[in-house]
Formats: structure tokens, C-alpha cells, sequence
């Protein structure tokens, strides 16, 4: 936990009712951090899903209110050792497909697309840059939301892929758009298709991550990437504008796909629910060895 205190030392938390996400304000540098530490398990629950958007939508008014000072950069991070974030809430997918529960499946998949296309969007603010820093495991919809990111910045030794094939299903909110974008749609299937976990220096070869971090330095490599864009940020912000224009991501897609996605997903079999269970189980075995192992960093 070591590198999570350090860049926390001179930063403000700020004021907010959230429980599933922790943020600070880098006012020297205009960065906005966010820790995501979801429970009972580090997936993406319906609360960590809220409090993201209200944490976005603060910084909306941040930005849009000359008084404040602006936000150049957010960065999505975890505050869970190992684990940036292992997708979508597993178990809640479960209970709504053996509830033949379209509707809520649905608005749930919705809820993941609208934070995963603010990420991507930069807030719909074009002088703001999006980086998710992923230090450890990015699982499903976890590494959905960290290829969503304008920036992809890995730890060595991360690990990051889209297991849902594993479970008869595929990844359905936003792995096909933006993993595409970054590699082409023919290795973005073939990853998919894999069902494999990549460690982030093979991502880092492929042109998926964008910077590789030593282990530990993750939040350094924020740093030193943002006084790399700043000293060209007008070109980096015109040429992206520009990648924007001439390979959209457009909220449509996502809605489609996704609907796609609910489709496959209520047509699943009792064995394929079952695999969706034992991942349930890892997902949370994985949560509860995190978090012996940060208490034991904490009280070492």
C-alpha cells in the first residue's frame, strides 16, 4: 500500500458521501484521482457504479465553473491490493438470468456503458484527459473501463483479460469499441475469443496498454505522463479530437451491442451458470486474499 500513501501525502480527499470510492484533488497539477474499493467484492456493484457518475458529474461543475479551479486529468485507480477491478457483479447477473429478469440485466449493462463512454469521453469536456491505472488484475469489465480510458497506464506483472467466453458469453459492454480501436477488430476478436489472461507487458507489445509502469510506480508513471502531455498538449489534444472524428465510438454502438449481450446472456444453460458461479467464488477469493494482504502491508 505503500505506493497508494505516498501520492495521497499532498493531496486534499475530497468531501462526498461515497463508500465504494475514494477521491482526492491534485490542485498543483489539475488531476482528479479516483480509488474504486467496491464490496463484498472488488467487482462493479451498483453503488461503485453511482458514486463514479456522481464523482464525473462533480467534476463536470468543477470544470464548467470559472471560480473552480479546472480538471485536466482523472485517473481511475483501485484501492484494493492486486485488483483494479474484476468486471461486472457476477453474481448479480446470476440472480437476474435465473429470475428471467430482462429488464433489470439490462438497465444494469446500461449503468456499466455510461460510465465506461464518460471514461472515454473525457467527460464530454475536450480539454480533459482520461487514464485508467491499472495495478494488478483487470478482469471482464474492468479491462473494459481500462481500455475505455484516453491513457492505459500498467503496472509490469498486471494481468488483464475478458474471461466471459469461459462462461458461454462474450464481453458485452465495450470490449469490441474500444479494444478495436486500440488494435483492429480482428485481434480484438481473437483476444476476446481467448478467454486469456495477458500479462500488461504483452498488451504493452500489442499497443493496448499504452504506458508500462515498474511495479510499484504506478502513480510516478501518472505523473510523468502528464508533464510529457503538457509540454505538447495542444497538438495531443487536436490529434485526438481529430482519432475521434475518423474512428468514432458512438453510445449507439455500445446500446446495441448490449442489447446483444442481455439477449446471449438470458439464453445461458444451467452448466454455463454454474462456471458463472465458480467465478463468483474466485472473484471473492480474490477480494478476501486483497485484503489480508493489505493488512498485512498496512501493519508491517
Amino acid at each position: 500500500m505503500a505506493h497508494l500513501q505516498a501520492v495521497r501525502t499532498s493531496l486534499q480527499p475530497q468531501q462526498n458521501n461515497f463508500s465504494q470510492l475514494a477521491t482526492y484533488f491534485d490542485e498543483q497539477n489539475q488531476i482528479a484521482w479516483g480509488y474504486m474499493q467496491a464490496e463484498p467484492r472488488p467487482c462493479f456493484t451498483p453503488t461503485l457504479l453511482r458514486e463514479m457518475l456522481a464523482w464525473w458529474g462533480s467534476m463536470v461543475s468543477m470544470i464548467d465553473n470559472p471560480a473552480e479551479i479546472d480538471v485536466k486529468y482523472f485517473v481511475l485507480a483501485s484501492n484494493v491490493p492486486n485488483i483494479y477491478n474484476l468486471g461486472g457483479d457476477l453474481n448479480l447477473f446470476r440472480q437476474h438470468i435465473a429470475e428471467r429478469d430482462r429488464n433489470a440485466l439490462y438497465h444494469y449493462a446500461i449503468s456499466c456503458i455510461d460510465s465506461s463512454y464518460a471514461v472515454h469521453r473525457h467527460l464530454n469536456r475536450p480539454n480533459v484527459t482520461s487514464i485508467a491505472l491499472v495495478q494488478g488484475q483487470a478482469l471482464g469489465g474492468g479491462f473494459e473501463c481500462a481500455l475505455a480510458a484516453n491513457v492505459l497506464i500498467a503496472e509490469r506483472g498486471s494481468k488483464m483479460g475478458l474471461p466471459e467466453i469461459l462462461f458461454n458469453l462474450f464481453p458485452g459492454m465495450g470490449a469490441m469499441t474500444y479494444l478495436g480501436r486500440r488494435v483492429g477488430h480482428h485481434l480484438a476478436e481473437k483476444i476476446i475469443r481467448s478467454g486469456k489472461l495477458y500479462l500488461a507487458e504483452e498488451l504493452h507489445e500489442m499497443g493496448v496498454v499504452d504506458v508500462l509502469a515498474e511495479p510499484g510506480e504506478g502513480e510516478a508513471s501518472v505523473h510523468d505522463y502528464v508533464r510529457r502531455e503538457e509540454k505538447s498538449r495542444n497538438g495531443i489534444l487536436a490529434l485526438r479530437a481529430a482519432r475521434e472524428l475518423s474512428q468514432p465510438a458512438s453510445y449507439e454502438e455500445l446500446i446495441r451491442i448490449t442489447e446483444i449481450w442481455v439477449d446471449a446472456a438470458l439464453r445461458l444453460e444451467p452448466k454455463d451458470l454454474r462456471m458463472m458461479e465458480r467465478l463468483v467464488s474466485r472473484q471473492t477469493g480474490r477480494a478476501e486474499t486483497a485484503s489480508s494482504n493489505g493488512s498485512a502491508v498496512l501493519s508491517a
